[in-house]
């Protein structure tokens, strides 16, 4: 957990004013189809801030922030996978190929996109969909 949440001055500082837009339309995006606990981490070694969407000790997706750059992550399950691979031809061709790219490890496949605009959100909204269905009415 982080001692202090960033607020927006740091965000836009660390992201640029484009990309801390890029991340609250993708906030706003996933906060209008779930309704999810949000928590703030240190991002590891490859990133300064992650953001988790969870529910019930599961995680939807994280997205992550360091300097220039925002992440978003989807780990999909063995059965999140063969759903994907069903319904593949309905993502765009960058987020198939992200895909195809991403580590399979044991507990699913790491999929990880760097959005720099709002261009994959519907893939997104799609992705995290086969994932969980939206609670949010």
């Amino acid at each position: 957990m982080l001692d202090m949440i960033p607020g927006t001055e740091e965000m836009t500082a660390l992201l640029g004013q484009s990309l801390y837009d890029v991340w609250n339309q993708l906030c706003a995006a996933i906060d209008e189809n779930y309704d999810m606990e949000c928590l703030w981490n240190k991002g590891g070694k490859a990133w300064t801030y992650e953001y988790k969407y969870r529910r019930g000790g599961k995680t939807l997706c994280a997205l992550y922030a360091r300097e220039g750059c925002v992440g978003f992550m989807v780990i999909l399950g063995k059965d999140e996978r063969s759903k994907f691979e069903a319904e593949r031809e309905n993502f765009s061709k960058e987020v198939q190929e992200i895909y195809d790219e991403a580590k399979t490890y044991h507990d699913g496949k790491w999929v990880m996109f760097e959005p720099v605009d709002n261009s994959s959100f519907d893939d997104f909204i799609r992705l995290l969909r086969i994932k969980r269905k939206p609670n949010k009415k």
